[in-house]
Order: C-alpha cells, then structure tokens, then sequence
C-alpha cells in the first residue's frame, strides 16, 4: 500500500441554465489538486494549502477536503490519520466548483490510499458533506460532475440518485470569469422562496428538452431550452455584464449561455470549437466595454472526472 498519493479534479458547471441543483458538467483541465498521505496520528489534518491566497481553513472540521474525508472514513469505520496537502488551481467564489473540486480531488485520493473500498458514484454521498460546510447546502450538481466527468442528473437525494448523460460530439463550452467574487450563500439568499406554477412548468419543460437533445444530439433543441426562469432573473442582477454578453453571442452561432454555478462565472455552449473561439472573442469586447478583468476557457466537456495522478 502506498503511502501518499495525489489526486485531480475538474472544475464544473453546475445548474446549467434550467437545472437548478440537478445538473452539472465538467471541465477539461482546470481543476484542483489534493494530496493525502498515512500517519500513524489518529485523524486528519491539513498541512498546506497552495493557490488560495490564505483565505481557506486548516480547521478539519472546516475544510471541504477533511470533511468529505471523515465521512467517508466514518463509513468505514477507520481509525488511522491521515495528513492533506491542497493545490487550488481553481479561484474562490468563481461558481466553478471550486469547494466541490477540492473534496472530490480528496476523496479519489484517500480512496486509492485505502485500497479502493468505493466506487467514483459512492464517493458522491461523501462529497456532499463538504458542500454542506463550503455553502450551507448539500447538493451534488458540482461533486457529482467532478468525480465521475460529463454531464450529470441528480434525479433525487433521498438517497441519491446520480445519472450519466450522453454528451452529443462537438459540444464545446466557454467559460468567462470576470474579475469578482461572488459569495455562493449570497447568490443562494437572493433566490425566491416560492415559484409560481407557471415558471413551474416552464422550467420543467426546458429541463426535459435538454436532457432530450443530449440523448438525440439535437443543437437545436438544447438551444431552445438552454432557459432559467426561476435563479437566473435574480442571480443575474448580481453579474455585470451577463445580460450584454447574453445578446451578443446570439448572431454567431452560439447554443445559449447561463450562469455557472452560483456565479459570476458564465457558461456559453456551442456546436463546435470554432464558435466557441468566436465566443471568446465577443466575451472580450463585453467585459472591455463593462470596465471589468476577465478571464476566459475554452473546453470540450470532461468525460474523465476526477483521478489519480
């Protein structure tokens, strides 16, 4: 058995438009690096954390890494420590998974180091302990991704239910993070606490019709419900620059664009690579034109999900 190993895992989008707290995909390469290692201390403890400008706990009870850890050590029942090192390659309150690529990186991690006891899909129940802490919420539309990769459904949670999508070929994504930090508890305060049963059915019309055009690899029918009535119009108000970046991509061929996570990180879908290129280009002449830093990705969605290195 060795002694130490160090896992990844990608960044997400998590919600995609229409599926609130039930749908996700991954990213290729951006992500998050976890290192767990054996002592013979009882308990866990995180010894370094790198790329997070100090802002993260060290606190076991605190940290996204240790939390999903003791979960599911408490599973098993394990009485020997273990010792975390955190790479974040992902910045903080960017609503690209960052607190669920940090559990998920630890859970591969110590899994492998305990001999594989669970599969990717059980390390979900774990993971969502850590969301629990990072936002005050349990949901899985970030860690499920993360773990397994592609495009996720989270049917339900009492028990969880995690179902792999088909994701259609050429499908491509475009990630814009402009410069802000937006809180995940504060995008989920400004949410309303009651819908009305037209957005109702709305949002479950669109949520059927893009899971449909994932499975029949139907651009035209995603585009069509790539569509949020219920987060979006209030969360967006939070984000400059979404409503203007939303208009512009509509003449290039773009599939539609939502709000990644909790934001301020926006997700645009497209057909191919080449107009997620053209994406790229608009997305500059709006963040120029908003006065505001932005940073841009350019991704095939990530089959893979999370592994060991």
């Amino acid at each position: 058995m060795k002694k130490s190993i160090r896992a990844f895992a990608p960044a997400t989008v998590a919600n995609v438009s229409c599926g609130f707290d039930i749908l996700g995909f991954a990213i290729d390469e951006l992500g998050d690096q976890v290192e767990v290692s054996l002592r013979e201390t009882p308990g866990l403890e995180v010894i370094q954390i790198a790329g997070d400008g100090g802002k993260l706990p060290y606190e076991s009870e605190k940290n996204t890494c240790t939390v999903a850890i003791q979960a599911m050590l408490q599973k098993l029942d394990y009485k020997g420590g273990m010792e975390i090192s955190l790479y974040k390659g992902l910045p903080l309150g960017s609503g690209m998974g960052s607190s669920a690529a940090s559990a998920a990186a630890a859970l591969v991690a110590a899994n492998a180091l305990l001999g594989y006891p669970f599969d990717k899909k059980s390390l979900v129940n774990f993971a969502i302990e850590a969301e629990r802490i990072a936002c005050g919420a349990a949901h899985a539309d970030n860690v499920a991704p993360s773990l397994l990769g592609g495009f996720v459904l989270i049917r339900d949670y009492h028990p969880l239910d995690v179902i792999k999508l088909p994701v259609p070929k050429g499908l491509c994504c475009t990630l814009l993070h402009p410069h802000l930090e937006l809180n995940t508890a504060d995008s989920r305060a400004v949410l309303r606490k009651q819908i009305s049963l037209k957005d109702a059915t709305i949002q479950s019309g669109n949520i059927a019709g893009l899971i449909s055009g994932l499975y029949q690899a139907d651009f035209g029918l995603i585009s069509r419900s790539l569509k949020d009535v219920i987060a979006e119009p209030t969360r967006a108000l939070l984000i400059p620059g979404f409503y203007e970046l939303r208009d512009a991509i509509q003449s290039i061929g773009a599939l539609g664009s939502g709000i990644s996570g909790s934001g301020p990180t926006i997700f645009v879908l497209s057909p191919s690579r080449k107009i997620a290129e053209e994406v790229e280009k608009v997305g500059q002449t709006v963040y120029q034109k908003v006065g505001l830093d932005v940073d841009i990705y350019i991704s095939e969605i990530n089959d893979k999900g999370a592994y060991v290195i």
